[in-house]
């Protein structure tokens, strides 16, 4: 390969152009990202950013000397707009093209947004940009927020905002957050996070409108009841961005389908992080954005699937003051067992706790709340008794077919 295109400034995107280098690609490398910024750190965006613990030059992913080492071209500001039938040209929303030998998808996520959404006062949490709206809100004296959503951004910006002082509601459509990661039984014990800290968390409630003439002044409940709103954060969500890639003949559904490699139908694609769809599942995780890109760049290096991007799922998130962290693969009928640590009043005790789903005198996976050291214990544990990892070249056999027959 010469040239090499890599979708995305983004996270996974730095890391698969890292990837390219690191294993020996040294033709030309292009880098197309939608936002003006170089790549940066997105967790914090949510929590030191959004508290004014941490400040822009925290989130840079790069600096100045690995720049110079990656000897890529930079064009961004510039959305990618198509991909030709045969994946050997980007199209850009400019009117240039590039031509190339290879793609890297990693063009990510884009928040979900509700009907009345443009009012001064509504915003959503995905880019710096949007942190950089939502800090600068959260400055101009108490106010009174309502968190659309209970799911991790949600909470941790619930969290961030009672931390400044602000009174916060938090709206969740179903019964009780993080349910499906978490079983009922464990999502009740972190829900209870939010009212040990002052913030009302609403469960089984559905938004009807946001009400307002330029802000927003109060958010309606579809059960009739109305809240009162100085600023609404809407955390519902996110969609791949895969409407550029309309007519490229890759296979879409809810992402970029592809193998357990992240190789799509056109072998001399990859799509890595929020955008992909690997192996069925679509992950949206720091550590899938980081791990991928690996496996992803040893294949289209290759011009086949050769090695697997099949990892432990895992995550984690910083709420009030606690740190939660999940691995393995939770199903339903899973026993949530307390292997460590306690439950007092409903809620972690203080110390916190580690809790193992267990199938059949299996662990299935690993919940911890502020214990670090066990969780990472058990969570190798889990990955070495799974067989995660092992090379993927003897039972990956991907093909065109296979992955377009997944396509709505």
């Amino acid at each position: 390969m010469r040239t090499v295109t890599v979708v995305g400034a983004s996270l996974s995107g730095l890391y698969a152009a890292r990837e390219l280098r690191a294993q020996g690609f040294d033709g030309r490398l292009v880098v197309v990202g939608d936002e003006p910024h170089r790549p940066y750190d997105r967790p914090p965006l949510s929590k030191d950013f959004l508290t004014g613990r941490a400040d822009e030059d925290r989130l840079a992913l790069t600096d100045a000397e690995e720049t110079a080492e990656l000897n890529a071209e930079w064009l961004l500001g510039v959305r990618a707009r198509g991909l030709d039938a045969r994946g050997r040209t980007v199209l850009l929303d400019d009117g240039r093209t590039v031509s190339t030998d290879g793609v890297v998808v990693a063009t990510g996520a884009s928040a979900r947004r509700l009907a009345g959404d443009g009012l001064d006062g509504v915003h959503t949490l995905r880019t710096l940009d949007d942190a950089r709206a939502l800090r600068a809100e959260l400055t101009r004296g108490p106010r009174r927020v309502v968190v659309i959503g209970g799911g991790f951004i949600g909470a941790e910006t619930a969290s961030s905002c009672a931390a400044l002082g602000h009174t916060v509601t938090v709206v969740e459509a179903a019964p009780l957050p993080l349910v499906p990661q978490l079983g009922a039984e464990m999502a009740a014990v972190c829900a209870a996070l939010h009212r040990r800290s002052g913030v009302e968390l609403v469960t089984g409630a559905s938004v009807a409108a946001l009400h307002g003439t330029t802000a927003v002044t109060s958010v309606a409940l579809a059960d009739g009841r109305t809240l009162p709103a100085d600023v609404v954060v809407v955390g519902i969500g996110a969609t791949p961005n895969t409407a550029w890639l309309a007519g490229s003949s890759l296979a879409l559904n809810d992402g970029v389908l592809c193998d357990e490699g992240c190789v799509t139908s056109l072998p001399q694609v990859v799509a890595v992080g929020d955008v992909a769809r690997v192996g069925g599942t679509r992950a949206e995780h720091w550590t899938s954005a980081t791990q991928q890109p690996r496996a992803a760049v040893t294949n289209l290096l290759a011009g086949r699937t050769v090695e697997s991007a099949r990892t432990l799922p895992y995550f984690w998130s910083d709420q009030y003051g606690a740190r939660l962290q999940f691995a393995g693969r939770r199903l339903e009928g899973d026993t949530a067992r307390i292997a460590e640590g306690e439950v007092s009043d409903g809620a972690p005790a203080e110390g916190g706790f580690l809790v193992r789903y267990e199938r059949d005198g299996r662990t299935t996976a690993v919940l911890a709340v502020d214990r670090p050291r066990p969780f990472m214990r058990a969570r190798r544990d889990i990955a070495r008794e799974a067989g995660w990892n092992r090379p993927a070249a003897d039972r990956i056999q991907p093909t065109a077919d296979r992955l377009r027959s997944a396509a709505p």
